[in-house]
């Protein structure tokens, strides 16, 4: 396939885009992530049985965590997307087209995270029943509320002990000021999960489902369904308890609204036990349900502005989703395959349908190249394919130089947002154990800097033996030198260095500010001109005696 532009109809697009579910599943560190994606894709019978939760003695990892890493610490620290067909209960046509990215909890990989929420749709935020809303939860929820995504949020671990329903109802609505409205409420407390009793729009009980527990939670819970009478007399109390409290928060008008919750005002709230496969195809429904398909995407408004300037070719200004095809890549990994040493860039369909070979431009660099090795991805798994569309997440095999934040495109011109950077906390120094292994250590730090494992900093004084990691949090050194000896056979070692922040400054400023005790200017792999400091009081003196120089701050976009 050869074609420049899409060869389906408006028409199809349309169809296929409006099948299409893209969210990413975001939470706090053992919140249960990774334990519920494995769940949903047991649920829409992808797999056949469920791995426990990983990296513990004799139990499975889930079939998203891949990295040795991960399979021993029973954490995730990298995306990983999965593909999958579901067809709710009763639904006709065709089945919804389910893109689910799993995301690392762990702070330390805040980045990674908020690379994938540049390119979904919505997001299930997963708040463990016994914690509450943590730190990283807060965060992450944050980013969804800049970006407009659309939230849904899942109290988890409901079948452990844990705080009172209408407690976590508060605290959500204090703590982020965002209204839970209840689709399915809990029939038993927290440590004593008997099923969810299903509301109607208004709010009101009609009907209780109860789930039976299944060995090791492996297989998919059987369900028996009651009507509300027939539930007050099986459990009682429990139901009698459920039905009022569902009613008392009706009554104050948490009922769901879709526009609200497009608007990000309200959030459909769903209590479940990842581990026991309760309430995961209530997830899975609600998101066929209530999600919002792939819409269209603005561009760069820097790109628009730069080409009408230039007077070269106009940049749209957005990409409707029935129009020629147009991706975005936001991850790219290495090392997925043991087998071969290629390298992965995973894109977001925009628009138009993508068809295996076809020819696409690089908005970055304006060059062309064929597509001639595309995948779908289930974790570790690779499956070739052939076509896509909006909301579909691909991976492209070695396809040039593609970095996260590039757009690809056929048809009119578009380049999307730049993928957002942020602002390193830790940095250590990097150099191969062995001068021996120095040509592998090259190779082996251009294509992780290129992944955007840590940001790569460098100056003449250090050389390129010696080069600075930056990163949000000192995991991410963990990663780095794990993968340099897993995949390049490269043991290296690290050295803390006496920085804490780093500014952004530019090369009228950067000489003065090189003479300054407590600081170091480096360039990063994409030209930035970056100052560290020792501390926040340096850079406060620096910038105190110093006003004219340039030292911003390194913010997302």
């Amino acid at each position: 396939m050869s074609d420049t532009a899409s060869s389906a109809s408006p028409s199809t697009v349309a169809a296929e885009s409006h099948r299409r579910r893209t969210f990413a599943v975001i939470a706090h560190p053992d919140a249960g992530k990774s334990t519920l994606t494995e769940a949903l894709a047991l649920h829409a019978h992808v797999i056949n049985e469920a791995g426990a939760v990983h990296g513990k003695a004799g139990r499975k990892s889930t079939v998203s965590d891949w990295m040795e890493m991960e399979k021993d610490r029973g954490i995730s620290v990298a995306s990983s997307a999965l593909q999958f067909e579901y067809a709710p209960e009763g639904h006709e046509g065709e089945p919804y087209m389910i893109n689910l990215v799993d995301t690392p909890g762990h702070a330390d990989f805040s980045e990674d995270t908020y690379r994938v929420l540049t390119a979904v749709d919505a997001a299930v935020m997963l708040v463990d029943g016994a914690k509450g809303l943590e730190p990283q939860t807060l965060k992450l929820f944050r980013v969804c509320k800049a970006r407009g995504l659309p939230i849904i949020t899942v109290i988890n671990k409901w079948d452990r002990p844990g705080k009172e329903p209408l407690e976590l109802v508060d605290e959500i609505v204090t703590e982020i000021g965002l209204q839970p409205t209840p689709l399915y409420w809990p029939v038993g407390e927290a440590g004593d999960f008997r099923g969810l009793a299903k509301l109607t729009a208004d709010g009101e009980p009609e009907e209780y489902i109860r789930f039976l527990r299944t060995a090791g939670g492996s297989s998919i819970a059987p369900e028996e369904h009651y009507s509300p009478a027939e539930a007050s007399e099986k459990e009682e109390g429990a139901w009698d308890t459920a039905a009022e409290e569902a009613e008392l928060l009706a009554a104050d008008g948490a009922v769901h609204d879709q526009e609200l919750f497009l608007d990000c005002t309200t959030s459909p709230l769903i209590f479940a036990s990842a581990m026991l496969n309760f309430g995961v195809h209530q997830i899975l429904d609600t998101l066929c349900a209530l999600a919002p398909e792939p819409g269209a995407r603005e561009s760069d408004p820097k790109a628009v502005e730069a080409a009408a300037s230039s007077g070269g070719s106009a940049v749209e200004k957005i990409r409707e989703v029935d129009e020629a095809f147009s991706g975005v890549v936001f991850k790219v990994q290495a090392g997925m395959d043991t087998h071969h040493r290629d390298k992965l860039a995973f894109m977001r369909v925009v628009s138009g349908r993508f068809e295996r070979g076809m020819q696409v431009t690089h908005a970055q660099s304006g060059r062309t190249f064929s597509t001639k090795y595309a995948l779908t991805v289930f974790g570790r798994d690779r499956t070739t394919v052939e076509d896509a569309w909006p909301g579909d997440i691909v991976g492209l095999v070695n396809a040039g130089a593609l970095a996260p934040g590039d757009t690809i495109y056929a048809g009119r011109r578009v380049q999307f947002r730049p993928m957002p950077q942020f602002a390193p906390e830790s940095f250590r120094t990097l150099r191969a154990k062995t001068l021996g292994k120095y040509k592998q250590f090259r190779k082996a730090l251009d294509q992780l800097d290129s992944e955007g494992v840590v940001q790569i900093l460098r100056n003449d004084a250090r050389g390129d033996a010696n080069p600075v990691m930056a990163a949000v949090g000192p995991m991410q050194f963990e990663v780095m030198q794990a993968r340099m000896a897993g995949e390049y056979n490269v043991e290296t070692v690290t050295e803390p260095i006496p920085y804490q922040v780093a500014r952004r400054t530019d090369a009228a400023s950067a000489p003065e500010l090189g003479r300054q005790r407590g600081v170091e200017i480096f360039t990063r792999t994409d030209g930035e001109l970056i100052a560290l400091f020792g501390d926040k009081w340096k850079l406060a003196f620096v910038e105190k005696e110093h006003p004219e120089l340039t030292m911003e701050p390194l913010v997302a976009d």
